[in-house]
């Protein structure tokens, strides 16, 4: 999660662009008699509105112990990492069902080739979220992952590189064999990937009479397969035991409703309902909910223009340049009324919806106003006099373009629409020019 300062000490949980084991303490890096502080408590908060945004019920009904889960590896100074007893149950998302909600402390990272471990991540602040076994294929898991890493991008409480800082645990049980768990995948493709090959895997050794024995394994994304990392741990094995330093959580009422009243829309509501709201296609909303900050945009442009209309811009010639310039929506300055100007402009038939594109891509360069940039385009509309001068003169300089056309050959048509728009430097709208030429050649053909 995004915080300032790790769960249990003071420590910044900057641990990417510092040297190792540079932002530790005793409480971090587990010191004989060092004693952990109270639980950060904007990560406390933010845990609940990350629950909340999964439809949980936040546990408020009894207090929550923080547990000591021991196993020994060189990335857990303590001997045991803290994680809370659920904070919260019962939640849903895309139809897969989420069973608890865990706060816990990351461990450090280790590695195991050159033997170090840099504590520098110890410490920082998790979420844990669990699943119920919902998920019946590789493309089901990936759509899920998807949308809960939008999930999380949406409450601002994670770190800016939401689907990176997130690592995901893949459980595939095949009916013959053992649960096999897959951990600390880093990616959603990785994810997916895991699962492909684990239930080929799985299914071979069926196929073959062999066991498949419930185990854990280790992804390696640069092979694109998974390895045995040790037998699968039961619940006993890690010995929970409450953490005697720490006083347990209360979550109350009061807690739990100004977190929600702060909270943002869920995006898979946001989605169905700007679909009810603004009567737009369901394909549209998905795109636009697929940004917090595209989907503020939005609703603010559909105040000033036509719903539908500022939906299907969003959808195709938005995305696209956006898509294009490598930018976010968080990243745009133009404003919401300058938007509107543009899109007013192309519903006003001003502006052809290409030329409202460039338009487009210049706002998204440096705002300003859309009648500026239409005159430093050199786009500023046509009159219909200058039109058909040009499509006259494209006819009178092409006569075997014209006689192609007259021949039943429709493409010479999209020759002399393509002289038309440079003899207008494209400020023409190709709709307009298609049908004043089939008008022209159709008027001297019947004399």
């Amino acid at each position: 999660m995004s915080t300032e300062r790790k769960l249990y000490c003071d420590c910044p949980t900057n641990y990417q662009d510092v040297p190792p084991n540079t932002n530790v303490c005793p409480i971090c890096t587990g010191m004989p008699g060092a004693k952990p502080l109270p639980p950060n408590e904007h990560a406390v908060n933010a845990a609940i509105e990350i629950a909340l945004m999964l439809g949980c019920r936040i546990t408020t009904d009894q207090t929550i112990f923080i547990q000591r889960k021991h196993y020994d590896y060189p990335d857990l100074p303590s001997g045991y990492q803290r994680t809370s007893l659920p904070i919260a149950r019962d939640g849903e998302l895309q139809g897969v069902r989420i069973r608890e909600v865990h706060l816990e402390e990351d461990p450090g990272q280790y590695d195991p080739v050159a033997g170090a471990v840099d504590y520098n991540r110890s410490g920082v602040p998790l979420v844990e979220i669990v699943t119920e076994p919902d998920i019946k294929s590789p493309e089901e898991a990936r759509k899920f992952l998807r949308m809960l890493t939008r999930v999380l991008e949406y409450t601002g409480k994670v770190r800016p590189e939401a689907g990176g800082a997130m690592r995901a645990d893949v459980n595939i049980s095949l009916e013959g064999g053992g649960r096999v768990e897959v951990k600390n995948i880093n990616s959603v493709k990785g994810a997916y990937r895991a699962l492909k090959y684990e239930i080929i895997r799985q299914r071979e050794r069926l196929k073959r009479g062999e066991a498949v024995v419930r185990e854990t394994r280790a992804y390696l994304e640069s092979q694109m397969v998974t390895v045995p990392m040790r037998v699968k741990e039961l619940e006993e094995d890690y010995r929970y035991i409450p953490d005697p330093d720490i006083f347990p959580l209360i979550l109350d009422a009061k807690r739990v409703n100004s977190v929600r009243g702060k909270m943002a829309e869920p995006p898979h509501l946001r989605e169905q309902r700007l679909v009810k709201q603004y009567k737009i296609p369901n394909a549209a909303a998905e795109v636009i909910v697929s940004e917090r900050e595209l989907a503020d945009l939005y609703e603010a442009v559909a105040r000033e223009v036509d719903p539908k209309l500022a939906a299907t811009w969003f959808r195709t010639k938005l995305k696209k340049v956006l898509n294009y310039m490598k930018l976010r929506a968080a990243d745009v300055k133009f404003t919401p009324k300058q938007f509107a100007g543009l899109l007013q402009m192309v519903k006003m038939k001003r502006v052809t919806p290409e030329q409202g594109e460039l338009v487009l891509r210049e706002l998204a360069k440096e705002p300003a106003d859309p009648e500026e940039l239409l005159v430093k385009l050199g786009l500023v509309p046509l009159k219909k006099s200058e039109l058909r001068a040009a499509v006259d003169r494209a006819i009178r300089e092409n006569p075997r373009a014209v006689k192609d056309y007259r021949a039943g050959r429709k493409e010479a048509l999209n020759f002399l629409a393509g002289k038309v728009m440079e003899l207008t430097r494209g400020r023409a709208d190709p709709r307009e020019v298609a049908r004043l030429l089939k008008s022209k050649l159709k008027k001297k053909r019947k004399i």
